[in-house]
């Protein structure tokens, strides 16, 4: 069953408003968010098959745990269309599901995934630092990718605890560490400067995406410098959720050697022709990415600070009542 209150919007923002956005975060969200939405899971190669089902259980179980699985009611807060929610149940992790996101764009597009793969979820267009459910709502509450976008996360924080009922769970994953951000980031724009420029070539020609698609590309990054409010020192981030009255609170880190590989992999496939991108080159990468993901956990985790890896998950509990 799927079913969602507000329409989405025109999905694409005009040179005004993304100038108008500068100084509003959230309109800067709602605009760049509604404006990848239809093509947001093949930018970040999201699926619903065992791969990404795989990947969101993992990340959930390593902060979680198995123990309380599966969840009766689980709410994504942020969830852009649906990847971390409807991957975790379909491993088993929540039984029925709630969607929301600010941008409604978003929102369609997660309850359309959601139709297409039979899942009992609905969706609200939603504030994070509102969220429109009831106190004691929830069993689990979720998030990918969602807190770096928030302007006040402690409040966002006590949102989640007031909708959770007494000893229900969040997990957040998927946030950038001070450092992980930075490196990444300076990866990113030296990928896209030398793929834009070397691609003028003759011989390099038709890797060139059109001129027109650059722009938009470029004037969707101008967004994103908006939209990401936020990178976490993961000690910092507990601070937070245990300020906002969490206990059991967590935080772990991951990929180091694989953000350093897949910042320049994810920024180059951004830059060329999607038809260049092969199946053996998807598959290179993704082979590559779990390589390194395994160094990264098996090895480089026992070695290394926390704070140096790329992504933090966080997870607490709300008190009993």
């Amino acid at each position: 069953m799927t079913a969602v209150t507000d329409p989405a919007p025109n999905p694409h923002a005009t040179a005004d408003e993304v100038k108008a956005a500068y100084d509003d975060p959230k309109l800067a969200n709602v605009l760049y968010h509604d404006w990848e939405a239809g093509t947001y899971d093949e930018k970040w190669s999201i699926s619903y098959d065992e791969r990404c089902i795989s990947y969101a259980t993992d990340v959930f179980n390593a902060v979680a745990g198995e123990d309380g699985q599966p969840y009766t009611h689980a709410m994504e807060l942020g969830s852009g269309t649906g990847f971390f929610l409807l991957n975790l149940m379909q491993g088993g992790v929540a039984k029925k599901g709630s969607v929301t996101d600010l941008s409604p764009g978003m929102v369609k597009v997660a309850l359309r995934n959601a139709e297409k793969l039979g899942l009992d979820v609905d969706g609200r267009v939603a504030d994070a630092e509102r969220i429109p459910y009831e106190d004691n709502t929830f069993d689990l509450v979720v998030g990918h990718a969602v807190l770096h976008h928030i302007p006040d996360v402690r409040q966002a924080f006590g949102e989640v605890l007031r909708v959770l009922k007494p000893g229900g769970r969040f997990v957040f994953a998927g946030e950038p560490t001070k450092v992980g951000d930075f490196y990444a980031r300076k990866l990113g724009q030296i990928t896209w400067y030398l793929t834009t420029r070397v691609t003028k070539l003759p011989a390099l020609n038709g890797w060139r995406r059109p001129q027109s698609e650059l722009d938009e590309s470029s004037r969707a990054a101008a967004l994103e410098a908006v939209v990401d409010i936020h990178t976490f020192d993961p000690s910092e981030l507990e601070g937070m959720a245990r300020g906002a009255g969490a206990q059991d609170v967590r935080a772990v880190t991951d990929e180091f050697s694989a953000a350093l590989a897949g910042w320049p992999i994810r920024t180059f496939e951004a830059a060329v022709p999607q038809e260049k991108l092969t199946v053996r080159w998807r598959m290179f990468a993704y082979h590559l990415w779990l390589r390194l993901s395994a160094l990264d956990k098996k090895v480089l985790a026992k070695v290394l600070p926390r704070e140096l890896f790329y992504n933090v998950m966080i997870t607490g509990t709300k008190r009993p009542s």
